[in-house]
Order: structure tokens, then sequence, then C-alpha cells
């Protein structure tokens, strides 16, 4: 994969960048890349600090990721320092699973192009309950 420099990038490059990866199946790639080390995570009202307890997420995420039916990105909004990205997702997890869901991530972004804050909306089910 070519290195990227997100400081170089425009928020709008950054954000396609990012979402060209997670749709590669490179989640864990892209959030090294695109996250700061500060960054905290706020999905649902549970707020997650720092990037190693954010990784820590991911990776429990993809590894436990049995069967991967479908990521789309149904609409990106840009800001000077913020981007609005709506996810679909439909998959099957070990431990938590059949998920489909939409996710809409609210990013924002310091000087050194990486994400310090992101609030995540989801209606994360399980659809077997």
């Amino acid at each position: 994969m070519r290195k990227i420099d997100p400081k170089k990038l425009s928020v709008q490059e950054r954000v396609e960048k990012l979402n060209d990866m997670i749709l590669g199946g490179h989640i864990l790639e892209a959030f090294e890349k695109f996250y700061a080390d500060d960054v905290v995570r706020k999905e649902n009202d549970e707020a997650v600090v720092g990037k190693n307890a954010c990784r820590l997420q991911e990776e429990n995420l993809v590894t436990g990721i049995t069967a991967f039916r479908k990521a789309n990105v149904k609409n990106v909004i840009i800001g000077e320092k913020i981007s609005v990205v709506e996810w679909e997702f439909d998959f099957c997890h070990e431990e938590w699973g059949d998920r489909k869901y939409t996710h809409i991530a609210v990013q924002q972004w310091n000087c050194d192009g990486q994400i310090f804050n992101e609030l995540i909306y989801n209606n994360n089910k399980n659809l077997e309950q």
C-alpha cells in the first residue's frame, strides 16, 4: 500500500482515503494512519479515550468477523475540520452474532491530519433477537 501523509491532504481527501482503506479491508491500517494518539471516541453514549483503547475495540471487531457481507458509504459531509460519514454494515461476528446496521461517524480532524474526536451513532442490533 502506498505511503500516505495525512497532513498533506485536505479533509475531503483524508475521508476518501480512510473510507477506501476500510472498504478495501484495511481497517486496522486505516485506524493507525488516521487516528490521533489522544483520540476520544464516543459511541452511543460510551466514551473510549486514547488510541490504544480504541485500537483494542477495532481489533475485537476485525478479528471476530466470521462472515462479511457488506460495507457501503451512503453519505459524506465535509466541513473545514469536520466530516460526517454514514455507513451501512452487514456482517456476522463470532461474539455478537449477525449484525446489520447504519453507522454515522462525526469526525473532528486535527492539524496533523488525524481524527482526535469521533462521535458514533448507530442502530447496531443483533438480528437473532
